[in-house]
């Protein structure tokens, strides 16, 4: 088998970024991913481009700028997966924390009478870094909310009278790993799912690693090799590596609760704990609530978290703190977990562990090794082109970055144009209800058009397996996107699992396993 520029580890976000990156620079690369493109932690986000208003307490300023200038950059790209929000941070003069982050340490020192509490200057002042630290032009700036008068008040405990609005993005994670994976494959790259790499050798200038897959074991040659194995990359450093290393990664597990709508607006709540943690409740999946995220230190595999029932309680505590009625455990729909795969800096707390990403270039013994610590969501298209900065040098024929302006599959229409596309969407089709033409264009964009072809009807969209879903979309996600089981459809590629009984899952599982066959 020919050697290939680049193999990379992982098929997260950072895998198919800094694939598809690599690709799109004239690169042979090839992915493998043990499961289901964002089968683990990519999956399991909050679902935020965000600049991370809560790193400034930690000073984490280089961070929150990249990420808040990635913000629009990204929208731009994915105007289908991707769109704007605002959030409402509401404030209360008795509200009492006891975090510790740099900036209470501080507050306690020069303002010992402050303590563990974030005074409404100090939130002004981290909300005017916010606006101006990343050159916003899309997003609308910061502004005041009288709880009293505006609906974003409605739903919340009246003891909150004043609040702050600012804004932030939505994004389809899942969908993004999966649009980067199918951009990287149409500029050469190879996509091997269920597909795990179980050993890799340096021989002087190449790599040879073995890769277990679903029908065979197979040996493929590199130049250079990415470990973006997100929380598994430190086991595979020493595991299939074989490699001793003093890098570690902290497992954070986040977990997520989904609950019946809380609210009736489309803007989203950003909470303070007493404990310094913060929490977001958005607006999700039309007639649903999702509220997260934890912060803990996850002790099992990486693969088997859950989300806990004392973090159920944790959050719906957290909420109901926040909320005029109380969130339960009734009101629960369902939950998810992951776990982010933080370098280990040392740091006391897992909230207070670095979100920052290190990438870590081995070189001693002939062919380089690129190991990917931390990252978030929101800077992993800078992440991939600060990787491909360290692996260049190896490969002078590469071409230069490119991504900064391209768009993903299905993007290529304007920001503020979604509405426009829906609503011709609707017209050509006049058979989809305003529900499907809306999901599909959310979830393809562009594309959305390419999957219903000549369809004059419902049934030229074939067998309805429910909640809109249809055998015309279910060929295009197998043959496009990779999917090979309901789970990658239904919680993955979509979050239809909300709508869809077990029933109806199984019988699409059957058929896709027939499809295969």
């Amino acid at each position: 088998m020919e050697p290939v520029d680049l193999f990379v580890i992982g098929g997260g976000v950072n895998g198919c970024g800094i694939a598809r990156d690599a690709a799109g620079r004239g690169l042979s690369v090839t992915l493998a991913e043990m499961n289901d493109l964002a089968s683990a932690t990519s999956s399991a986000s909050t679902k935020l481009f965000h600049g991370g208003l809560r790193y400034l307490e930690y000073f984490e300023f280089r961070l929150v700028h990249e990420s808040l200038v990635e913000r629009e950059v990204l929208l731009r790209a994915m105007p289908h997966i991707s769109w704007p929000m605002r959030f409402v941070l509401p404030y209360h003069p008795s509200m009492r924390f006891e975090g510790d982050t740099p900036t209470s340490r501080l507050l306690s020192v020069f303002m010992p009478w402050m303590k563990g509490r974030r005074p409404a200057w100090l939130i002004r002042l981290g909300l005017f870094l916010y606006d101006h630290l990343g050159g916003r032009k899309l997003l609308p700036g910061t502004r005041s909310v009288n709880l009293t008068a505006d609906p974003a008040g409605k739903p919340l405990n009246p003891k909150f009278a004043r609040a702050y609005e600012y804004s932030d993005c939505w994004v389809e994670d899942s969908r993004l790993v999966v649009l980067a994976a199918r951009d990287a494959q149409a500029k050469g790259a190879s996509i091997l799912t269920r597909a795990r790499v179980i050993g890799a050798r340096r021989e002087a200038d190449l790599w040879h690693i073995t890769v277990e897959g679903e029908d065979a074991t197979v040996t493929h040659t590199a130049r250079a090799l990415v470990n973006a194995g997100g929380p598994w990359v430190g086991q595979i450093i020493t595991g299939a590596l074989g490699i001793a290393s003093t890098e570690g990664v902290r497992l954070v597990r986040g977990s997520h609760i989904v609950t019946k709508r809380l609210f009736d607006h489309d803007r989203c709540y950003f909470f303070q704990g007493t404990d310094g943690r913060i929490i977001f409740a958005i607006p999700y999946e039309g007639d649903f609530t999702l509220i997260g995220t934890t912060d803990m230190d996850h002790k099992g595999k990486p693969g088997e978290a859950v989300c806990t029932p004392e973090e159920q309680d944790y959050l719906c505590a957290f909420a109901s703190h926040y909320f005029a009625k109380p969130v339960t455990r009734d009101d629960i729909v369902w939950t998810y977990s992951g776990v982010r795969p933080l370098y280990d800096d040392g740091a006391k707390s897992a909230t207070a562990a670095t979100r920052d990403y290190v990438l870590s270039l081995d070189q001693s013994a002939g062919a380089p090794l690129l190991s990917v610590f931390g990252g978030k969501i929101t800077t992993h298209r800078r992440l991939a082109e600060h990787a491909l900065e360290k692996l260049v040098p190896f490969f002078p024929q590469a071409k230069p970055a490119w991504t900064a302006g391209a768009t993903l599959p299905g993007g290529d229409f304007p920001v503020q144009g979604f509405d426009a596309l829906v609503a011709d969407l609707g017209k050509d089709y006049p058979f989809l209800t305003p529900f499907h033409a809306r999901r599909l264009c959310r979830a393809y964009g562009t594309e959305a058009r390419v999957i219903l072809g000549a369809a004059k009807r419902p049934e030229d969209l074939g067998r309805d397996f429910g909640a809109t879903l249809t055998e015309a979309e279910l060929t295009w996600l197998m043959g496009r996107e990779y999917a090979r089981t309901a789970a990658d459809v239904v919680w993955r590629r979509s979050k239809l699992g909300l709508r869809l009984t077990v029933e109806q899952i199984a019988a699409l599982d059957a058929w896709m396993a027939g499809a295969r066959a």
